[in-house]
């Protein structure tokens, strides 16, 4: 046997001992049991039990049993939020309590799978196995071990790869109000992608979206190496808000191995949504708009452990769910300050029927200039100053004020609109790599 492969193999066998080992401490451990104090909206309050914030409680109804999550800690009880359904619960119920961390149980047989928030599979591929367990808490890369994004990510979209160029390892935001693509375009990015492994979380959409996005969307393709997360709007908050780490930390997994994983997650505004229904019911005051001051430090808490690290990265693509179309809202202001780059959907093109609606004039990559050539960025800011010469005179062409020779800058966005708006356009179906567009582009602008 090579070295290399004995010394793997010494290494899953530690690795499976030390698992094993930790479950028989835990399973001597003695119960600690309390008792429920009240039952109030989400949440219900447990008297006698010392347990720290996170740690993971057990309703002992044999007609209802319940796992819960202790969410804030308080003189002689605790308060705890369901991954279930609170009904059934009544004031006196018997309930235990484990120290331990949250976990979540990963490996290679997860690509492919559709699971939920706990891990369990929601598909009909029978159940997971060869699967090993880790803490669902995980620590962001050490900012001075983090490799530098200095490599381009194809995203298979013109639009996208031209204008916005993607970087491994970088975060972006997908700004959008609702019905305006952003589902189908994290599709078309999932089978199109570069990436080696695809994670996505679908945290908050409507039931049926799932088995639309999972076969539409994203197709046999992009489903053989991806994996899904799904966690339906009527899931309880701790579920939905769960879904989000869970995505992350199969993501670090894969990530650990060595390749390059695009992690989408569809979206950030419902999970943080999710966290201020946990925050409210543990009696955080209300801030902006409703939300607890934790919302606020939790996203960055989430958003930080993708990019990329020593080994490996994680290409993050988050989507915001605009509320009422406003880009200065604060969960949209919050996560724009912290990603890299934002992309936003323009429901106007979308109403003019132009998919992928990027709006590109309102979309900015912060890693444009460490990913893309001279030529390339030339092409870029080429391509944008047209656009940009357009709107700025597009009252005057449309009631016809504008006269020819005014302006060459106008008067070339005027004869190139519809190449430029071929360009920007393209179906679901079809695929094209970022150096294609790029040599498409420079055909378009004359520049070859």
């Amino acid at each position: 046997m090579p070295t290399a492969v004995a010394h793997r193999s010494t290494e899953q066998l530690n690795q499976r001992f030390t698992e094993s080992l930790g479950r028989c401490r835990e399973a001597s451990r003695p119960v600690l049991t309390g008792t429920i104090s009240r039952v109030l909206g989400l949440r219900f309050d447990v008297v006698g039990l010392e347990l720290p914030i996170g740690a993971t409680v057990h309703v002992l109804d044999p007609a209802n049993p319940l796992t819960g999550e202790v969410v804030a800690v308080g003189d002689g009880g605790v308060t705890c939020m369901p991954l279930g359904d609170v009904r059934g619960l009544r004031v006196g119920g018997r309930v235990s309590g484990s120290e331990r961390p949250a976990s979540v149980w990963v490996g290679p047989q997860l690509l492919g799978r559709v699971i939920d928030a706990l891990g369990n599979p929601l598909d009909d591929l029978g159940p997971l196995t060869d699967l090993h367990e880790v803490e669902l808490a995980g620590e962001p890369p050490h900012p001075m071990k983090r490799a530098r994004i200095d490599t381009p990510m194809s995203l298979g979209i013109r639009a996208w790869d031209t204008v916005i160029p993607a970087g491994r390892g970088q975060r972006v935001g997908v700004f959008a109000g609702s019905g305006v693509g952003k589902s189908t375009l994290l599709g078309m990015v999932a089978r199109n992608t570069a990436a080696d492994v695809n994670v996505v979380a679908l945290i908050g959409e409507r039931g049926r979206e799932v088995r639309e996005f999972v076969e539409a969307d994203l197709g046999p393709e992009g489903l053989a190496r991806s994996v899904l997360i799904v966690a339906t709007s009527d899931s309880p908050a701790l579920v939905r808000y769960r879904a989000a780490f869970v995505a992350t930390r199969i993501a670090e997994y894969f990530r650990d191995l060595g390749n390059d994983v695009m992690l989408m997650m569809d979206s950030i505004t419902r999970f943080c949504m999710a966290q201020r229904e946990i925050g409210l019911s543990a009696g955080e005051p209300p801030t902006s708009r409703g939300y607890p001051p934790s919302v606020f430090s939790l996203l960055p808490r989430l958003l930080e452990r993708a990019g990329t690290a020593e080994v490996g990265s994680i290409t993050g693509l988050y989507t915001v769910l605009v509320d009422g179309d406003d880009h200065n809202e604060p969960i949209s202001d919050a996560v724009r300050s912290i990603l890299d780059g934002h992309v936003v959907l323009s429901r106007r093109l979308a109403h003019a029927n132009h998919y992928p609606a990027i709006d590109v004039l309102s979309s900015v990559s912060r890693v444009a200039s460490s990913v893309t050539t001279i030529e390339q960025r030339a092409l870029s800011s080429d391509l944008r100053r047209l656009l940009a010469a357009e709107a700025e005179a597009k009252d005057l062409i449309e009631i016809g004020a504008y006269v020819s020779g005014t302006n060459p800058v106008v008067d070339r966005a005027v004869a190139l609109r519809e190449p430029i708006e071929d360009f920007l356009r393209q179906s679901v179906t079809d695929r094209c790599p970022a150096n294609v567009a790029f040599d498409r582009l420079a055909q378009l602008l004359g520049s070859r």
